[in-house]
């Protein structure tokens, strides 16, 4: 969920990730073997065609790209499965470290899943009550790149009801293009229980989206994110983030990449609520 969010690889230029031992020759040659392929492609295009799918007011039949009734249940299904999955993943108290703990009291943890996958946990108190957020990070998803630098673009490719919707998504490109970009193709799930909202999400495949020329193609889910009120316009965030970011790159080098990514985007949040422009609902552009 929100993966490309995640400023890829930003971590290779931050100075406190180069003093880190996992940063020695061996990464850096990886990274190298993946520069290079990244150099043979042609440059990016980034597909922004939108689809709109709706019913003909006309009584024809609805085009071939309109996803049938049992696709669509297929597409929810898999947006509930995955925010099940990312809940029982938190629940599960079993196997966590901690990674990092902030002075303002962010707190990331991180644990091994099945397959020797690493996903991680963040934990903040934001300053906005849970129907804001939901309005920032789903009804409004496609303005994500307006305060978020980490994403060039969030394109809502299919609407699948209210609380279901297909994105394509693409990460901006990194200080000095030390590493490509990544697209990702995700469907994002809302459900609403009591006072608290869960988004939940995993990649997909269209065969009308594949992978495009010039950018790896990443894998995210099953993620989530949790929005529970704690006070009044005060609220807990809790983040999965489960990231698969293909390509060369070395898992130490992801896993020290990710939690800062993590923290960059909830500090980008907190400066975006602070402003109160989101909380308006001005139109996309």
């Amino acid at each position: 969920m929100l993966p490309a969010l995640v400023k890829l690889c930003c971590g290779i230029s931050y100075p406190h990730l180069r003093s880190m031992a996992g940063l020695q020759r061996a990464a850096v040659a990886v990274i190298g073997q993946e520069i290079s392929h990244l150099n043979t492609r042609r440059p990016p295009q980034v597909q922004t065609h939108v689809q709109t799918h709706t019913a003909p007011s006309n009584g024809e039949a609805p085009s071939e790209d309109a996803p049938c009734k049992k696709e669509q249940s297929l597409y929810e299904q898999q947006g509930r499965g995955a925010m099940e999955t990312a809940l029982s993943v938190i629940q599960d108290r079993d196997g966590w470290k901690t990674e990092v703990t902030e002075r303002d009291g962010d707190v990331i943890c991180s644990k091994v899943l099945r397959g020797n996958r690493r996903v991680f946990k963040l934990e903040a108190e934001l300053d906005a009550t849970v129907e804001q957020l939901h309005h920032v990070l789903f009804v409004r998803v496609e303005d994500m790149h307006r305060w978020n630098p980490s994403i060039q673009q969030i394109r809502v490719v299919r609407r699948l009801g209210s609380d279901t919707v297909i994105t394509h998504e693409v990460s901006a490109a990194t200080a000095g293009n030390l590493i490509g970009q990544r697209d990702f193709l995700s469907v994002r799930h809302s459900w609403k229980h009591q006072d608290t909202v869960y988004l939940g999400g995993t990649s997909v495949h269209l065969e009308a989206l594949p992978p495009q020329s010039g950018f790896i193609r990443a894998e995210d889910g099953p993620t989530c994110f949790i929005l529970e009120p704690i006070g009044p316009n005060r609220s807990k965030f809790t983040w999965l983030l489960n990231l698969d970011v293909k390509g060369w790159l070395p898992k130490s080098v992801v896993n020290q990449a990710l939690p800062r990514a993590q923290l960059d985007f909830t500090r980008h949040l907190r400066r975006h609520l602070s402003t109160g422009g989101a909380l308006q609902g001005e139109p996309s552009r």
